[in-house]
């Protein structure tokens, strides 16, 4: 495993290829977003064990609203179990969880419990899981210049890259040293195009739910062996 040196303080992830693997698998595609969600948990460990204080996944974008109503509907009903039955889990565990994106967009009662699950997990530690629903980077950025443009002029001037990630919706979140898409696509998709400009990206063909330990074992191991010079 890496070393306190080596290892990532914060990894990201693009969970890509649950309804391939239930298509793949002969299932219906809500059922590999369950597989999915059920992943994601195992990450989790992974990550505790590995000592990573930070994990950020991609859940839900802006684009997926476009998606059928019948699939928008089902992701929200399996949203809505995860947030009603795994803070008890969370909270043993000592992970902290924090959401990212367009909340506002999702209905009052859904809001209510994001922000419960927040209250209720603010002091655990030493994992906290960012989850970004109804994400999209450009959203985000734009969000930010409409706030920016609202403060008087002599802020505006006094604004550094630091003061002004203090207007993204990752706000207290380290910027990702590793970046991973599973599913085989080889790109970012609009996820954190402001935070991600010195990360790591490893981009593998692995569908999410199949993703393993040890997949994420040689991920993090090869990470390790990277030179990162920040354009230095």
């Amino acid at each position: 495993m890496t070393t306190q040196e080596q290892r990532p303080n914060c990894i990201g992830f693009i969970m890509d290829g649950n309804r391939r693997w239930a298509r793949k698998n002969g299932k219906k595609g809500i059922e590999g977003h369950s597989e999915g969600y059920k992943k994601l948990k195992e990450i989790l460990n992974w990550a505790k064990e590995a000592g990573i204080p930070h994990v950020i996944v991609y859940a839900f974008s802006t684009e997926n609203w476009k998606r059928t109503e019948e699939e928008v509907g089902a992701l929200m009903k399996l949203l809505t179990f995860a947030l009603s039955s795994e803070v008890d889990a969370l909270m043993r565990q000592g992970v902290r969880l924090k959401f990212a994106g367009e909340l506002t967009l999702f209905p009052r009662s859904f809001q209510e419990m994001m922000k419960k699950a927040e209250t209720e997990t603010a002091d655990n530690g030493p994992l906290t899981l960012t989850v970004a629903l109804s994400y999209g980077g450009r959203a985000e950025i734009l969000q930010a210049v409409k706030r920016i443009a609202q403060l008087p002029k002599a802020e505006q001037e006094a604004l550094t890259e630091q003061s002004f990630e203090n207007y993204l919706w990752t706000s207290g979140m380290p910027d990702p040293d590793l970046m991973v898409r599973t599913g085989g696509e080889v790109r970012l998709s609009n996820f954190l195009p402001y935070q991600i400009v010195y990360s790591e990206l490893f981009f593998t063909k692995t569908l999410w739910p199949d993703f393993s330990k040890n997949e994420f074992e040689a991920i993090l191991k090869e990470y390790s062996e990277r030179k990162r010079n920040y354009g230095k």
